[in-house]
């Protein structure tokens, strides 16, 4: 790996962070006048089109995409994507940006947790130790025993599990599949499974809104297209800890399109989320 693919890599997964962050600020808007459901599904239309575009251009088209020994693991981790970004963009409704991507940051940790039981991994005690502090910055962030506890606040934390366990899933198909039938699975089986759903809440659009949403479907084909080429030319372990440049990206865009506001529990947890992150990134790549 040259220093100049590692440096392309960094500056396309902070590329990729901002126009997530954009993709949520638009969600937000538009759950906030239509239903969750039914905006979700419009843009995983035009996801499950632009997967399979990009599935139809490689050698063997669709049918080596959609080519897998564990359809039921496919088909399970596409669901549970799709469901995990409903309750992400309802907890923004809810919650707002800033406080959703605060809490929602330490889905690292999530899975330095998890990979133990069901990957099989080795988490050393380094590891586990910021775990530990990685969740101390979240109950700083939820504050139960001060005054009312929202159970609001809890909706982004059961989204980073569910995300968690997406990418804990994503790994272990990885063993057998590529990544192309990943992401052709993801697209696909989560369209079919989120129109199943969504198109019993459907609600006329104002022209306006169709604007948006149109801004939301590229953004979030752009946004993949971008993450797979920072994959592509740099490892993983060197541009993951940019990924939490999203919580920055997000935070800004709450303040300054919608009127939020940074509470000092909320900064000072996620500063011991994004510190323990780190870390296990780093030890990470040292037991590599």
């Amino acid at each position: 790996m040259t220093e100049q693919n590692t440096r392309l890599g960094i500056l396309l997964m902070v590329v990729t962070t901002f126009i997530f962050a954009v993709q949520d600020g638009i969600s937000r808007h538009l759950a906030g006048e239509y239903n969750v459901l039914m905006v979700v599904m419009i843009r995983y239309w035009f996801f499950a089109a632009f997967v399979m575009s990009v599935a139809a251009r490689k050698a063997g088209g669709l049918r080596v995409a959609a080519r897998t020994r564990q359809p039921l693991m496919q088909g399970f981790r596409a669901v549970l994507l799709v469901a995990e970004i409903c309750v992400m963009v309802f907890g923004f409704t809810l919650l707002g940006l800033v406080e959703s991507h605060a809490v929602f940051i330490c889905y690292p940790l999530l899975i330095a947790a998890l990979s133990g039981p069901i990957l099989g991994e080795h988490v050393g005690w380094r590891r586990w130790a910021a775990i530990g502090v990685g969740f101390v910055g979240v109950i700083i962030i939820l504050e139960p025993g001060f005054g009312v506890f929202q159970p609001a606040a809890v909706v982004p934390l059961i989204a980073a599990l569910m995300f968690a366990l997406y990418g804990l899933l994503t790994r272990y198909v990885a063993r057998q599949d590529t990544a192309a039938t990943s992401f052709f699975w993801t697209g696909t089986v989560g369209s079919v499974a989120m129109t199943a759903v969504g198109i019993w809440f459907w609600e006329p659009m104002s022209g306006p809104d169709w604007v948006w949403m149109g801004a939301l479907c590229i953004t979030g084909a752009l946004g993949h297209y971008t993450l797979i080429k920072c994959y592509e030319v740099a490892e993983a372990s060197s541009v993951q800890p940019f990924a939490y440049l999203q919580l920055v990206f997000g935070s800004a865009i709450g303040i300054t399109v919608f009127s939020e506001t940074i509470r000092p529990n909320v900064a000072m947890g996620a500063a011991l989320i994004v510190a323990a992150g780190l870390f296990t990134l780093w030890r990470q790549r040292q037991a590599s």
